[in-house]
């Protein structure tokens, strides 16, 4: 069983940029503690996928980089992903635990497709097996994915959750970043420069 854990950057993800803070210096920041994490994973291979010029600096070397449109649909990303799993998770959410990714691919057990949870909205990550299923057309930042996808769905157990999870998409996310959870350096440290 082959595992891709991918994270997912693209451009307009820089909008939670505290004042003083380049957006394009902030996403990267995010994005490199995102991937780390993934990095860090038993059993996954990291891949980066990115709409972002020169954003492959933060991979380590022999990691796959995807390059993609900056609208360009998950449907379409998850077709270019070589694994027997894949689980896709947005670059804004540099504090995720790596727990809440185990948990996406063992809820693949019972049900076609995982999402995390966004809070206010959308989704952190999403697992499926590969191919992907072709009733489904997710988005991370589909307000109610979820519901979307039970409705795009042959049967509503096919869409299964775990617990959510929050991402940066905008300067009030940033202040609830919780100082004693482990990781996230990089955006750390932009933070406490400020």
């Amino acid at each position: 069983m082959t595992r891709i854990a991918a994270v997912l950057a693209r451009r307009r993800m820089s909008q939670a940029a505290p004042p003083g803070v380049d957006p394009a210096v902030f996403l990267e920041a995010m994005a490199e503690d995102t991937y780390e994490m993934v990095a860090g994973l038993e059993l996954v291979t990291p891949v980066l996928i990115t709409s972002v010029p020169e954003l492959d600096e933060i991979v380590w070397p022999g990691t796959e980089v995807i390059v993609i449109d900056e609208d360009e649909p998950l449907k379409s990303i998850l077709a270019r992903l070589d694994a027997d799993q894949a689980a896709v998770i947005a670059a804004d959410a540099p504090d995720l635990p790596p727990l809440l990714v185990g948990k996406l691919f063992r809820e693949l057990g019972r049900a076609e497709i995982t999402i995390c949870p966004a809070e206010r909205g959308g989704a952190v990550a999403l697992a499926c097996a590969l191919p992907a299923p072709g009733w489904a057309d997710p988005d991370l930042d589909d307000a109610d994915v979820v519901a979307t996808l039970r409705a795009q769905a042959p049967g509503p157990r096919r869409v299964a959750t775990t617990p959510g999870w929050h991402r940066l998409r905008t300067r009030d996310d940033v202040e609830g970043l919780d100082p004693g959870l482990e990781g996230w350096d990089n955006t750390r440290a932009l933070i406490a420069a400020r």
